[in-house]
């Protein structure tokens, strides 16, 4: 028997196309999408509008869900870190985070990551594989189905490198976003990236309006380097001129990521450098603290520190959020999350 396909890397079109192939007319796939994405099953024998004969010829061909939750923490402050081991016996993680009644999940899109960044535990383990489109939609189904949360919102900004897995990571959208199946909106969608140009570049002339965010953790070269290894390859001039360039194609807006690392990144000098690129992109920049990571080095600044250099943004004429550290005593904050070390 041939491997099991994941169904959700599956557009309905595709869906279409395959049940053809087995000789079934294409409403049996609309009859199969709406029920993984409206109705949450993941058994075929669940179906009950589809034939016997063609549940077992489904069961044959595909898996619906190819998650498997090994373990499930709750922080003190409501936020759940789930950790799903996938069928070939990796593991990924995946972040559900509440405010009032947003819903927030927390998406990974690779199993560790190839790019290292110093303060960050993804990477860690090292890179191991991509995820397919399957399986980052299928995390957004177990929040949803398995363990009932209603999400209002998706960022990609768990373990990994979104824009290094782009051809799955655009397919994941948009399943997720037709509105036969979960219909989720795009600008409820957040993509984040360490600054992968060719990937900001394709995404400018994507056909959904998603958000886009741009880690930058440091508006020197030099600092940067040390921080986030990207920008040896990805500098940070030419990181600007292509999210510039990204802007005027489709007049989004941009969010930079800034997280606040004490006595590193955290100078009025740093501050001056930062604006003047948030200024430029005419984009707000998200304060992060900076979280914890047992095998690292880095130390979180105190909150008189954050007030402090976001009061220098604020003085430059920026805009600034403040990201409250959420799933630390889980560790599940940004930067924190490293799947399961084999």
């Amino acid at each position: 028997m041939s491997q099991l396909q994941y169904l959700t890397s599956f557009s309905l079109t595709e869906l279409q196309d395959r049940l053809q192939a087995m000789g079934e007319p294409a409403y049996r796939a609309r009859q199969v999408f709406q029920g993984v994405y409206q109705r949450g099953l993941s058994d075929f024998a669940a179906f009950t509008d589809l034939p016997r004969p063609l549940k077992e010829k489904l069961a044959g061909e595909f898996i619906i869900n190819p998650l498997e939750l090994e373990q499930m923490a709750s922080s003190a402050d409501g936020t759940i870190k789930y950790l799903f081991r996938l069928t070939d016996g990796y593991f990924v993680e995946t972040v559900l985070i509440p405010s009032g009644e947003r819903k927030t999940a927390c998406l990974s899109t690779q199993v560790g990551c190839r790019f290292r960044c110093a303060f960050c535990a993804s990477g860690l383990n090292g890179f191991k594989r991509n995820l397919t489109a399957g399986e980052i939609v299928s995390q957004v189904l177990a929040l949803k189905f398995t363990f009932g949360h209603n999400l209002t919102n998706l960022v990609f900004m768990g373990m990994g490198e979104p824009l290094d897995n782009l051809e799955n990571l655009l397919k994941a959208i948009r399943i997720l976003n037709d509105e036969r199946g979960l219909n989720f909106g795009a600008r409820r969608m957040t993509v984040s990236t360490a600054g992968v140009i060719p990937g900001i570049k394709k995404l400018k002339d994507f056909e959904l309006q998603i958000n886009l965010s741009i880690s930058i953790h440091s508006a020197l070269d030099r600092q940067r380097s040390r921080l986030m290894p990207i920008n040896k390859k990805y500098p940070l001039a030419e990181l600007v001129e292509a999210a510039e360039d990204y802007i005027r194609s489709g007049g989004r807006q941009l969010t930079l990521e800034y997280i606040l690392i004490r006595d590193l990144n955290d100078s009025l000098y740093e501050s001056e450098g930062l604006a003047a690129i948030a200024r430029r992109l005419r984009a707000k920049v998200n304060l992060i603290a900076y979280s914890p990571v047992p095998q690292l080095p880095y130390r979180r600044p105190e909150e008189a520190g954050v007030a402090r250099f976001g009061r220098w943004l604020e003085e430059r004429k920026v805009k600034v959020t403040f990201r409250q550290s959420r799933g630390v005593d889980i560790a599940a904050a940004c930067g924190q999350l490293a799947g399961k070390f084999q």
